[in-house]
């Protein structure tokens, strides 16, 4: 299968300079993006389809790195069916488990949980809804858990962990847990702020997520209720590495500050933007975009950082291949615009005025998933097929 995208305009590679594109064109062959170069070049008799931007931009796919998945595209929490393939209409190609904490009974045995995250882990290993890449199988940390057992599930295929919802006595109980499992090559993420689910711990602080040292501080900015401003400061500037999360499903002031110290610290490249749905917040296949477009339109975050945020800052935490619009890379990645009656020029200039951006077309694994989104606003220059093999 081969696909090519021609007359490109505003571009985003997805590192943290936002770096465009050095051409207007794309094509991409057997899953990934095998040249970039003008549009001048692309031969159409070459390709099974060839989607012309007219000038609408490209960036690589979004990746939410909070999804609470639990089998199938399901959520127990909402009760709603088909969620994950709704937010391939909300530009997000690559889904991350926040831990498979939703699930009905879950267990709280180190047996118990082992095997839900592999079970979640291979739920999800050959289905993709709506085309859209899911890294399932997050194991919750509890009380018991071994270096041994964490090496055991890493040989599993399980590589993330979440920390906040195990039967601990204090959030200082899970830094040996923290410590096994990242020494087993497995990257750890924790419930930052206050608790959101009854019986959990009432809140893990910064002084609990400083000692624990997780790769990924969850939802920083609040999920749902927020940690004091000194906190956020501590976060950035005591964390070393540590990957801070914003969450759609968080607090926005909290979001704005969290962004601001950030940029004086020069640390934007630790920022990650999440959605954390479905929860009680609901299912949200926008979330991103519209987080993104209230930190960038309210001065907290320049559209490159805010890009970078859900695309190869996304990668670079996680060890991901997708996330930035390079040769070699997977052919994941968005087509965009201002949406009709915007006063933005294209869809960067719709995120700094506050509109979500309409999705003109998604690609996954170097496939056309649709060329109009169910969920964005209408684009305001709609892709257009060329010309497609039969």
């Amino acid at each position: 299968m081969s696909i090519a995208i021609v007359s490109i305009g505003r571009s985003h590679t997805g590192d943290a300079d936002g770096t465009p594109l050095t051409g207007d064109a794309i094509v991409c062959r057997e899953g990934v993006i095998s040249w970039i170069g003008d549009t001048a070049d692309v031969n159409p008799d070459e390709h099974d389809a060839v989607l012309d931007a007219g000038g609408a931009g490209v960036v690589p796919g979004l990746i939410d790195s909070h999804v609470h998945t639990t089998f199938g595209d399901f959520t127990p929490r909402q009760q709603t069916v088909g969620f994950l393939e709704s937010y391939t209409h909300g530009g997000v190609t690559t889904a991350l488990s926040a831990s498979e904490v939703h699930v009905p009974g879950r267990p709280g045995d180190p047996e118990g949980v082992k095997a839900l995250a592999v079970a979640a882990q291979r739920c999800f290993a050959n289905f993709r809804p709506g085309g859209m890449t899911v890294h399932a199988g997050s194991v919750i940390l509890e009380p018991g858990l071994t270096e041994a057992d964490f090496r055991w599930l890493r040989d599993q295929g399980v590589w993330l962990a979440k920390a906040g919802f195990g039967a601990v006595g204090s959030p200082r109980d899970y830094v040996p847990l923290v410590k096994a499992a990242r020494a087993a090559g497995i990257v750890v993420t924790v419930h930052t702020g206050g608790g959101s689910i009854a019986g959990t711990l009432d809140r893990i602080d910064a002084d609990a997520v400083l000692a624990m040292a997780p790769n990924v501080s969850f939802h920083a900015n609040g999920g749902p209720t927020a940690l004091p401003v000194r906190d956020n400061e501590r976060l950035v500037v005591e964390g070393g590495d540590l990957a801070l999360q914003l969450v759609m499903a968080g607090n926005l002031r909290s979001s704005l500050q969290l962004c601001e110290v950030a940029r004086e610290h020069g640390q934007l490249h630790r920022l990650l933007i999440a959605s954390d749905t479905p929860t009680g917040t609901g299912v949200v296949p926008l979330a991103l975009w519209h987080l993104t477009a209230e930190l960038v339109s309210l001065g907290g975050l320049d559209w490159r950082a805010a890009v970078a945020s859900m695309t190869g800052h996304v990668a670079r935490v996680y060890g991901l291949s997708s996330g930035r619009l390079e040769i070699g890379r997977p052919a994941d990645l968005l087509v965009l615009d201002a949406p009709l009656g915007s006063v933005g020029e294209d869809w960067v200039g719709a995120l700094e005025v506050g509109d979500v951006p309409g999705v003109c077309a998604a690609i996954t694994d170097g496939v056309v998933r649709y060329t109009r989104s169910r969920n964005t606003p209408a684009p305001r220059r709609p892709v257009k097929v060329l010309d497609q093999r039969r």
